[in-house]
């Protein structure tokens, strides 16, 4: 697997995961300069190579000069996720066939940014973690823990059995400003056309909304999920 880009590479040497090398421009300057200090600080092989040898091996063509070769994503489990909650409860948010891997990437993004405890992601039909969404998450995919799992709807009555409350988030119901967002919750955020599936939603504890004022109905999944992340956080925060 691929990581390319400067903050994604920065924070990829913030974890513990075995980076086998990085390949970077020759001539490296700013905050290149600064990938290559903590890379030697790690041990971790530094290749000196032309910006057409990197053109060459970048899957995004947005490298900025550097690209770091590390083993495939590694997928927590659902179990991992449920025990690392904090003292205001667990805070977990389920993707319902997010496709597209900008909204993932930025899903994740806004997710490490408001403490989620992890995402979970179905096997079909969703965007898996590659070097794309490593990259648009501006490498906080590398600090937040993934599930993928099998059936969405299972783990929902999984996480339901842990106590936890869970809500889907879908335009027309009850005001998100109105619901209490304290101790174990987890959202879930539909795909970019269809929402949240309909027995998806039946299984949740409740449905909540962000009002909509504007003559378009809906939000981009990730802007509408980090709205309804960081409601959940002045909430809890107020504990």
């Amino acid at each position: 697997m691929q990581t390319e880009g400067r903050n994604a590479v920065l924070e990829l040497l913030k974890t513990d995961k075995t980076i086998d090398k990085i390949m970077m421009e020759q001539g490296a300057q700013g905050s290149l300069g600064r990938i290559f200090a903590e890379a030697r600080r790690k041990d971790v092989r530094v290749q000196f190579v032309s910006r057409g040898v990197l053109d060459k091996a970048s899957e995004t063509g947005r490298h900025q000069g550097v690209i770091a070769m590390t083993t495939d994503f590694e997928y927590a489990e659902v179990e991992d996720i449920v025990q690392n909650k904090g003292r205001r409860g667990g805070f977990i948010v389920l993707c319902d066939s997010i496709e597209d891997v900008h909204n993932l990437g930025s899903i994740l993004r806004v997710c490490e940014c408001a403490g989620v405890d992890g995402v979970i992601i179905p096997k079909a039909g969703s965007a898996s973690v590659n070097e794309s969404v490593v990259r648009i998450s501006a490498g906080a995919a590398e600090h937040m823990r993934v599930a993928k799992v099998s059936s969405l709807n299972r783990t929902i009555e999984q996480l339901k059995k842990e106590g936890y409350w869970v809500y889907a988030l879908e335009a027309g119901e009850q005001s998100i400003y109105d619901a209490d967002l304290t101790g174990n919750i987890a959202l879930v955020i539909g795909g970019e056309d269809s929402g949240v599936h309909r027995l998806t939603k039946e299984l949740c504890d409740g449905t909540l909304s962000l009002p909509l004022f504007g003559k378009v109905n809906s939000l981009n999944a990730s802007i509408a999920l980090g709205i309804a992340c960081y409601e959940a956080v002045r909430k809890r925060e107020n504990l």
